[in-house]
């Protein structure tokens, strides 16, 4: 598992799902671990030849692979909550 620091000093760990033609889904993983409430997702898009393919498939290992520390900030910056906060914790 990939390793990504956020800006304000959280260690992620990033993993790879969802592989498609053209497309993966970058999971950070928050470090706390007892909830996925915390943890975030983007889409990792490719424009390699497999794109054009349909009946072709995204290798997780060659999306992690190609995801450098820019790449990883990049996608962090624009990342979304995996799911929305307990609305029963708020009490």
């Amino acid at each position: 598992m990939l390793k990504f620091t956020s800006p304000d000093g959280v260690l992620w760990g990033v993993q790879v799902d969802l592989p498609g033609s053209s497309n993966a889904m970058v999971i950070f993983r928050h470090p706390d671990g007892r909830s996925s409430r915390r943890d975030r997702y983007n889409w990792y898009i490719s424009h390699g030849p497999e794109a054009r393919s349909v009946t072709s498939r995204l290798s997780k290992d060659k999306v992690l692979a190609a995801l450098d520390e820019t790449a990883l900030a990049q996608l962090f910056r624009r990342s979304m909550r995996v799911s929305q906060p307990d609305p029963l914790a708020a009490g």
